[in-house]
């Protein structure tokens, strides 16, 4: 079991609150998944990029980028691939 918890900023709510009832199934499922895990950073990528967030996971074609601070992960936000890099 992970030592992290999850926490939620207002512009990750609001764009899970967008996804549809089977993305955020697949989305809670997978969150959950990585959390049961010892280390779910290992699920994670790191971005080259640190100013948008710190890693990445990969949902099928949703990015959930986050950052970790102390035992949090701190999900910042959640989008479709092709737009999530954007700016």
């Amino acid at each position: 079991m992970s030592s992290y918890k999850i926490l939620y900023k207002r512009p990750a709510v609001k764009s899970i609150e967008k996804l549809t009832p089977q993305i955020k199934k697949r989305l809670k499922s997978k969150l959950e998944y990585f959390m049961d895990q010892d280390d779910p950073l290992v699920y994670a990528k790191a971005l080259t990029k640190p100013s948008d967030a710190q890693y990445r996971f990969r949902v099928g074609n949703y990015r959930v980028l986050f950052d970790i601070e102390r035992d949090n992960i701190v999900i910042l936000l959640v989008q479709h691939r092709k737009d999530v890099y954007k700016k």
